[in-house]
């Protein structure tokens, strides 16, 4: 008995609410554990340091076959509660089935209290190191953060996640796990990594989640990063606790976890996973209910494996440099006149990018955007470095950017895949494309631009290896949900 809450009218929620029968409610709850559920995110790799991410859970596994709950809004001429219209509605607020809560609707993976450790170690090392026992956070949507310090540059290390009730408990659930840390910058060394975005929970293309986790699990990645829209806070997210729902549910899927737990990772946050479409700080809406957009700040930090700010830089050996950007925090409201004052990075970021990028001696530097820089984009969006709307940054970083060498955009946000070359300063940037079909779209299949070298309005993902061959190889690869080769970009470095 599966119902999709989200696609029924108002008048067939409300029967709902009356007919679901109270003997289908909690049907997964257990007793015993604490369970890992939400498994484990293992991030912000460097050569000597790693941050594992691992939760605890008050079932072994995320509800199925529940009814969703579903956001309704209030008109404020006639009081009456009403299914999404626009972006404008009025006080949002979340509503439940019949004898359904937080805890019990589809995808649900309730929380509780109690201790988890890690085991690690390097392949080929017989010896196991282990952490003490430490309380997750209730707070914290009952999670925990380990940094692991002291590790070895070029190396696969084993995981192991233990949980426990507490001091007396046994040993209630385990997951395994597996991470490599970057080559250290002398070594060069073939390097495969791969990217997504824009990832619509009401999008799924697998049974168990996303056609495009099982295919990058097949590549033995050296890392992954995920480009932003790692969740859809607009429609359910109307408090904080709904928020964290958003997060354990899209983790919780089958897929989702079982790559998570194989792959050093690293994320970014756009605007759906800070609040809302094209949100910033200082928007004056109840569009999002009781939920801030501060709090989307706040739980984006406690979900990630994230240690100090969002936005930093990693070597991978020799070839590799690449730039994670923050671009929800610092900006200016996107409604500001352009010009020098108006922002998307901030004044401390902007410096910090171009002190590093000049401090490399990367043979590949690759700039990782949630938003565009180069596009083009639709003459709509007013959110990005590719509008007008922050034209003059923009070509601050397009100046800059275009006197590197072997210097390119990555970005998210955009629901197609495309290559573009900036006209006037030759800068390529690769989209990566929504990472299902379903969630495609936005630009028109026949708009090819002179920009354009590859244009292609589907879902997939993309890869992108460093090969020091040749004195230096950078190919990347577009490919669809079903891990088909649709294009690739080839070229040596200058």
């Amino acid at each position: 008995m599966r119902f999709d809450l989200l696609h029924l009218n108002l008048n067939s929620f409300l029967y709902l609410l009356i007919m679901i029968p109270i003997e289908l409610i909690s049907q997964t709850t257990e007793h015993g554990g604490p369970y890992l559920a939400t498994g484990i995110r293992i991030g912000d790799v460097s050569q000597t340091e790693a941050i594992i991410w691992t939760r605890l859970t008050l079932n072994k596994k995320r509800v199925d076959n529940a009814p969703q709950p579903i956001a309704l809004y209030t008109d404020s001429e006639t009081g009456k509660k009403h299914t999404r219209k626009t972006r404008k509605d009025k006080n949002g607020m979340i509503y439940f089935p019949q004898g359904y809560d937080i805890k019990t609707i589809e995808g649900a993976v309730p929380g509780r209290n109690g201790q988890v450790r890690l085991q690690f170690r390097s392949e080929g090392n017989r010896t196991w190191q282990v952490t003490p026992w430490e309380a997750v956070d209730p707070k914290a949507n009952f999670s925990k953060k380990f940094i692991l310090s002291g590790l070895e540059s070029g190396k696969t290390y084993n995981l192991v996640v233990e949980a426990r009730a507490d001091q007396w408990g046994i040993i209630t659930a385990t997951m395994n796990g597996k991470f490599k840390t970057p080559p250290d910058a002398q070594t060069s060394k073939k390097i495969l990594f791969a990217a997504s975005t824009c990832q619509g929970y009401p999008h799924q293309d697998h049974p168990g989640g996303y056609k495009i986790y099982p295919f990058l699990e097949s590549l033995d990645l050296d890392f992954f990063v995920h480009a932003g829209d790692i969740i859809y806070y607009d429609n359910t997210a109307k408090n904080k606790a709904m928020a964290y729902h958003n997060w354990n549910r899209m983790f919780s899927l089958p897929t989702n976890k079982s790559f998570h737990a194989q792959v050093t990772s690293y994320f970014e946050k756009d605007d759906h996973d800070t609040w809302f479409n094209d949100s910033y700080r200082g928007i004056e809406t109840s569009f999002m209910g009781e939920f801030t957009f501060d709090q989307g700040l706040e739980v984006f930090r406690q979900e990630m494996p994230i240690k100090d700010k969002t936005y930093r830089t990693f070597r991978w050996g020799r070839d590799l440099q690449i730039w994670l950007v923050e671009g929800r925090d610092y900006r200016s409201p996107n409604t500001m006149p352009d010009g020098p004052d108006k922002t998307i990075w901030g004044k401390e970021q902007l410096e910090w990018f171009k002190r590093t990028v000049r401090e490399s001696d990367a043979t590949f530097k690759l700039l990782i955007s949630p938003t565009p820089v180069i596009g083009p984009d639709r003459s709509t969006k007013k959110d990005n470095h590719s509008n007008k709307g922050f034209y003059y940054e923009g070509e601050q970083i397009r100046k800059f950017i275009s006197k590197q060498s072997n210097m390119y955009v990555i970005c998210g946000d955009r629901h197609w895949q495309y290559i573009s070359k900036d006209p006037k300063y030759g800068i390529v940037e690769f989209s990566i494309g929504s990472n299902s079909n379903a969630h495609s779209g936005g630009w028109n299949q026949d708009d090819l631009r002179p920009e354009h070298l590859y244009l292609n309005v589907i879902g997939g993902v993309m890869t992108v290896s460093i090969d020091p061959a040749n004195g230096g190889i950078i190919s990347v690869k577009h490919y669809s949900v079903e891990g088909v080769k649709l294009n690739e970009f080839k070229s040596l470095a200058k």
